[in-house]
């Protein structure tokens, strides 16, 4: 384990916080883990999807108010100008000058690695994203990909099953989720794919196709 090299998160990035949680209790608060950049108290940040700037009153870690945090750490933060009805789970806090995508078709890199049966377009699955919990659709199987090669092999194949690599294009089925491409975020752009409970794949986004503005 000494040998692998450092994880690093990005604290001088743009704030990336996913919501786990939120309650009220004598104003509005939030949990969650700031995957990029940092939040300090009497800051204005933006509250996706649904776009509301939102000033932090206080931090809290491990139930201590501290001035602020950082990438890495868990923090809870209690905002001004929203309700607690207003935000869900999944939800993401940013910089109001470099919002997350918000996304409802994208493409990605899927690894099946526990279906016992064939996986074709229109099947769904839950995806878990961060902190987000959604339904997706298969809605194209763009490629495989070979495990050796990495290069992309039989272009629209009718299915997939256990074990392939492949390039799918999802479709969120309730509407769109705030995302991030791998490369941008390696931490808001992994995801499991779950299925009656079980992990059926693991995968990374590679391209938003229709974001929603």
């Amino acid at each position: 384990l000494d040998k692998l090299p450092p994880f690093t998160r990005c604290t001088d990035g743009p704030l990336r916080m996913p919501i786990s949680e939120r309650f009220k209790d004598m104003g509005t608060y939030v949990s969650g883990k700031i995957e990029s950049g940092t939040v300090s108290r009497g800051q204005v940040i933006t509250m996706m999807p649904n776009k509301v700037a939102v000033e932090v009153l206080q931090v809290l870690s491990d139930d201590i108010e501290v001035d602020g945090g950082v990438a890495g750490e868990n923090v809870k933060l209690k905002l001004k100008n929203i309700e607690e009805d207003d935000i869900s789970p999944g939800f993401l806090l940013c910089s109001p000058d470099n919002l997350c995508h918000v996304a409802h078709v994208f493409d990605v890199q899927v690894v099946i690695v526990d279906y016992k049966s064939i996986i074709c377009p229109g099947f769904t699955a839950v995806m878990h994203i961060h902190s987000c919990v959604e339904e997706v659709r298969f809605r194209t199987i763009i490629c495989r990909i070979d495990k050796k090669t990495n290069q992309k092999t039989d272009i629209r194949p009718r299915f997939i099953k256990h074990d392939d690599v492949a390039i799918v294009r999802f479709e969120a089925v309730g509407g769109s989720i705030c995302i991030e491409c791998f490369k941008d975020f390696a931490q808001m752009g992994r995801f499991t794919l779950r299925d009656e409970g079980k992990t059926i794949g693991v995968g990374k986004v590679l391209k938003i196709v229709s974001a929603v503005e």
